[in-house]
Order: structure tokens, then C-alpha cells, then sequence
């Protein structure tokens, strides 16, 4: 994998620029307030391996995290903001052959589709993906808990169920009154029975589609 970070400015080379997207916010009293770039960096990484001419930038570590203001910890710089950073970084990265901002936290997915919108209107070559995940497991469950457990065991915590209703049915009290007014402990899902062999089905099912994506959006 290529690192922009690690790289100097003679031996950039004209290839698609990664750009992880996370967020610093609680992810429940069991995993780190990093998880989502966690998973998005690791994600950029995989998709570097497997896709030629690809270079990674340093993650976003700050996103749209209000509704979890709630959980100290948690800092977010809001959408308006958030949309603007991602337009001024891809209007910045004009040397390279396009932009791929893989997200991991889906408070971001708004902003980003505001600033893609954008950024294509302005005839530039951009393109969000996010994995996905069941309704009911959105936040800090099975799904992230496995991951992370797979990526840095030392930093996870056992971990109890929170609120398992569907996303949806909690949309309007989520908007209104945040994570903390749904579930006392930040987790949405249910943790338990997560593991380590789970997390790595899921980073690999998620990158095969991510390729996929990148493959299909080169060719088109």
C-alpha cells in the first residue's frame, strides 16, 4: 500500500487518492472513540492491496457526530462543515486521477453526498462509498464489535446490549433529542456473541464491494 503521508512531492504519482472518513464519538462503554476511522483506514488499506495505482491519504478523523453530543468524548465538527472540508480536500487533489472517500460513520453520509453533488457539478472525479449493515445493529453492536475485535482486540471491552429497534423506528427521536434519548449506554444493536472471525468476514465482504464499486466507477 501507498501512504500519501509517508510519501515526498517529486514521487506522487497521478493515481486515485483513498481518503478515509471517520469520526471521534462514543461507541458505546466498550469500544474506542475511534472506531469509525478505524474501520474506514483499514478499509482504504484493503482496497490499496487489491486495486492498482491507488494512494491513501491520512484519515479524516472529525466528522458529523451531534447526535451523540450526548457521551463525552464525542467531538464533531457538523455538516456544514464537514461538507465543506470535503470540497475544499478534493478541490486540493486535482493532481490525481480522482477521489474515493470511503466512509465509516454513517452521520457523515449527508455532508458527503452534498459535497460529491458539488464536486461533480464543478466536472471532478468523485466518488463516496459506505458499507452497509443490518437496521437493528447500527451502532457499536455485533457488527463493529467484531471488527474491532478483529483489528485491536486489546482495545475492546465486553460489551451489553443496547437499544436493538430497527433504525428506522427510532429515526425521529434520534433527531430530536440525540443517541442519548434511545439508548442510555450509546450502543444500538446488540454486542453479544461478536468475534474476531466475524469482524474479518465483514471487512472482507465489505471490501469486495468496495472494489467493485471502484472498479465500476473507473471503467464507466
Amino acid at each position: 500500500m501507498t501512504a500519501l503521508s509517508g510519501l515526498r512531492w517529486p514521487e506522487v504519482p497521478r493515481a486515485l487518492l483513498a481518503v478515509p472518513l471517520g469520526a471521534t464519538e462514543q461507541h458505546g462503554p466498550h469500544l474506542p472513540l475511534d472506531t469509525d476511522t478505524t474501520v474506514a483506514e483499514e478499509l482504504a488499506r484493503r482496497l490499496a492491496s487489491q486495486v492498482p495505482g491507488v494512494v491513501v491519504a491520512p484519515a479524516l478523523p472529525y466528522g458529523s457526530s451531534g447526535e451523540h453530543a450526548g457521551f463525552p468524548g464525542t467531538l464533531s465538527i457538523g455538516q456544514e462543515a464537514l461538507e465543506l472540508v470535503l470540497v475544499e480536500l478534493a478541490r486540493s487533489a486535482d493532481h490525481f486521477a480522482g477521489v474515493v472517500f470511503v466512509n465509516g460513520h454513517g452521520g457523515n453520509l449527508e455532508p458527503l453526498r452534498r459535497a460529491v453533488r458539488l464536486l461533480r457539478s464543478e466536472g471532478r472525479r468523485v466518488l463516496a462509498w459506505a458499507p452497509g449493515g443490518p437496521p437493528d445493529d447500527t451502532h457499536a453492536g455485533r457488527t463493529e464489535t467484531s471488527v474491532l475485535l478483529h483489528l485491536r482486540p486489546g482495545d475492546v471491552l465486553p460489551g451489553v446490549p443496547g437499544n436493538t429497534s430497527p433504525l428506522p423506528s427510532l429515526m425521529d427521536r434520534l433527531v430530536s433529542g440525540g443517541v442519548r434519548s434511545v439508548s442510555e449506554n450509546g450502543v444500538l444493536g446488540d454486542p453479544t456473541g461478536a468475534s474476531a472471525a466475524e469482524g474479518e468476514a465483514r471487512l472482507a465482504a465489505w471490501t469486495d464491494a468496495l472494489v467493485t464499486a471502484v472498479r465500476d466507477w473507473q471503467g464507466g
